[in-house]
């Protein structure tokens, strides 16, 4: 029996995870939501979150942790002026920050599966660099660092990788594609000329964190309708 723990899985592609894992006998999956209702899945426990995670350490979770993924993200576009201290720090206690101690606090856990994989999320922009993308970028950019860093630490015994997202259409890219033309505006952009979906990058994650995967780790995967490789 293996155990999953996913952080942010009542939403967008966490939410598309926690349902694929459902429905995968011989595996038992912990969730966690913030403000968005949860559905009823089999095999599948919530309990609410905090990016401090401070409450993780004194749950019940299984004393093997097979697999982890961190979804947990936010969309904050505004030209590099108009950031403020504030914001970055909050940005980033929410992707980076929660991140660390979410594995800090899981860690024994991880230990004792003897083979665990971990799956965090970053985004295109990191790369390619976009207009009003500097926030974002930042906190994501030290996601790919962190990956890297966790995956040499971490060697053998627990592989780690990152999923990096073009424009995906979930619940937190709503303001970018609530109308026709922004749709096919964004889709556009992208060498395949379509926007990417919440199953898309779930596909991913769960073949991340499944055995089919396990000489990978280290690798920032890009998710992205051929964006960061093709030149249009």
């Amino acid at each position: 029996m293996k155990n999953y723990l996913i952080i942010g899985g009542s939403s967008g592609i966490g939410e598309s995870i926690v349902q694929k894992l459902s429905k995968e006998d011989e595996l038992t999956v912990t969730s966690t939501y913030f403000s968005n209702p949860v559905e009823d899945f089999a095999n599948v426990k919530f309990f609410h979150f905090n990016a401090e995670m401070d409450n993780l350490a004194h749950r019940e979770l299984p004393e093997e942790i097979h697999g982890f993924v961190y979804c947990p993200g936010a969309i904050a576009l505004k030209p590099f002026k108009r950031l403020t201290e504030q914001s970055v720090v909050e940005d980033f206690k929410l992707q980076v920050v929660g991140a660390m101690n979410a594995v800090q606090a899981i860690l024994p856990n991880l230990k004792a599966a003897e083979q665990a994989s971990l799956v965090f999320f970053s985004t295109v922009a990191v790369q390619q660099g976009f207009n009003f993308h500097a926030q974002v970028a930042m906190s994501k950019g030290a996601i790919e660092g962190l990956t890297k860093s966790l995956a040499a630490e971490f060697a053998p015994a627990i592989r780690v990788n990152c999923i990096a997202p073009s424009l995906t259409d979930t619940p937190l890219a709503e303001r970018m594609l609530n109308s026709d033309e922004k749709r096919k505006a964004n889709a556009d952009r992208h060498p395949l000329k379509a926007i990417g979906t919440a199953e898309d990058s779930a596909e991913l994650a769960i073949f991340l964190l499944s055995d089919k995967s396990k000489w990978m780790t280290g690798q920032i995967i890009h998710m992205d309708g051929g964006m960061s490789t093709i030149k249009m």
